[in-house]
């Protein structure tokens, strides 16, 4: 017989919250039922209305708390209940940090059944407001006027923002200038249901040695081009970059394939530790430099390098972590798909005086086996995949190498759980996992797994 679900949408419902989702969001329970609601907290009781109802759970939101619970503060972004850029500004920092460290406990132990690996405490940033480097929001408008910022939770309608707690100054300084200057000049804005007008991201990066702007349009022509860039020199002081990326295509890919300079360089630089970086507009770099060099440095240490070892670091970016290998082992082979991400990579190891890196472009699923077959073998393996994890090819490839260590940075604790799964039944066995907040105020959590080749 086919049980009743015990929630109507459209209705209220005393619902006890237990836990926090994967996005942050309070997990509560009515008669059974899973109910997920955005902005409650665990040990709280909240009335809910229910948005919506599928077979094996519900989404509300939060019409009155009942029971507050005692991690629950009040953030101090003013515009934190319409915004979808944070999801746990209204929890305590500490709180914020063992709830992270229960998101990767709960994974490694149902998706990787690892029942007894040890998850260390998360390392907290020693200032968790003001960190991103990156900045990149959609541009539109609303009631005739222009705004910048992110998405309101799950929509598509731009929350105006002048001043985010967790971007850098730079970052908030680029959009309040582009805002401006966008509405002084009449620059037509981009609207995503029609396919229609040019300005669809502004995108900011901070830098060591400057600022850049970069400006995503639909269309090839940027209207008013240089009358735009002499403002926004005139008004950012610190922006030494200036570019243009175009993006016709009608989907949601914030950036397109070609890239110009308008004015400046072409890169800014940044530091993580002593290295320095290169960084163009396409380039990944982690959006929090004084939490990555927390998470390198702790990748660092697990990879144990002595001097003598040959290590392969899958899925480099502009080569952050294969800097910080190279400073201990004999080798280091970098791989990444993305082609300008490789020439900043040469270009960082040039600068940073580096001789024992080289640099492969191509998709780890397929360097690795010719790597493998060339007979270059891995003393230590070090992974930085996206979300989605490793490809079964690319986790076979390791271990059809038979290094001693993998180390296996992850910003997904559900991949990271399969993928140690998989690893598992390929003779390898996971030691211990550190959670890294890179991103404090939301739900994501990074960390570093020690994996050993099983005697």
């Amino acid at each position: 017989m086919k049980q009743k679900v015990p929630v109507e949408k459209g209705q209220t419902y005393e619902i006890p919250i237990f836990s926090l989702g994967t996005s942050g969001e309070g997990v509560g329970r009515k008669d059974d039922f899973t109910v997920f609601v955005p902005g409650a907290l665990p040990g709280e009781t909240v009335r809910a209305a229910i948005d919506e109802v599928k077979k094996s759970y519900a989404r509300g939101h939060v019409v009155d708390i009942l029971k507050a619970s005692k991690d629950r503060v009040v953030p101090p972004c003013p515009i934190y209940d319409d915004c979808g850029g944070c999801q746990l500004m209204h929890m305590d920092y500490m709180a914020q940090l063992r709830a992270k460290r229960q998101q990767v406990i709960d994974a490694v132990t149902r998706i990787g059944k690892q029942k007894d690996l040890p998850v260390l405490p998360t390392i907290g940033a020693a200032t968790p407001w003001n960190y991103r480097n990156k900045m990149q929001f959609p541009i539109g408008r609303d009631k005739g006027h222009i705004v910048i910022g992110c998405f309101a939770r799950g929509s598509h309608r731009i929350i105006d923002t002048t001043d985010c707690r967790i971007q850098r100054q730079g970052n908030n300084d680029i959009v309040n200038a582009v805002r401006d200057i966008v509405e002084k000049l009449g620059i037509p804005v981009y609207n995503e249901d029609r396919h229609t007008g040019v300005l669809r991201h502004c995108l900011g990066r901070v830098g060591e040695d400057g600022d850049m702007v970069v400006l995503v349009t639909a269309t090839e022509k940027l209207p008013h081009e240089r009358e735009l860039v002499k403002l926004l020199r005139a008004r950012l002081p610190r922006v030494t970059s200036i570019h243009q990326n175009i993006q016709t295509y009608r989907n949601n890919v914030i950036l397109g394939r070609e890239t110009r300079l308008l004015w400046g360089r072409p890169t800014i630089l940044d530091k993580i530790g002593r290295l320095k970086f290169h960084i163009s507009p396409r380039s990944f770099f982690q959006v929090n430099s004084e939490q990555a060099n927390v998470l390198y440095s702790k990748a660092l240490e697990f990879a144990n390098l002595t001097g003598d070892e040959t290590v392969i670091d899958a899925y480099c970016g502009t080569g952050t972590i294969t800097l910080f290998l190279a400073q201990k082992a004999r080798e280091v082979f970098g791989i990444e798909i993305v082609k300008p991400a490789i020439q900043d990579a040469k270009k960082n190891a040039r600068d940073n005086g580096v001789k024992n890196a080289e640099f492969i472009v191509g998709d780890a699923t397929a360097v690795m086996p010719r790597l493998y077959h060339q007979g270059i073998r891995a003393d230590v393996v070090v992974v930085d995949p996206p979300r989605a994890g490793c490809t079964p090819v690319v986790l076979e490839t390791f271990a059809n190498m038979h290094p001693d260590r993998i180390v296996y940075v992850s910003c997904n604790p559900a991949s990271l759980a399969r993928d140690l799964k998989i690893l598992g039944d390929l003779g390898y066995k996971a030691e211990k996992v550190q959670p890294v907040d890179m991103f404090p105020m939301t739900s994501h959590v990074e960390s570093v797994a020690l994996i050993r080749r099983k005697e």
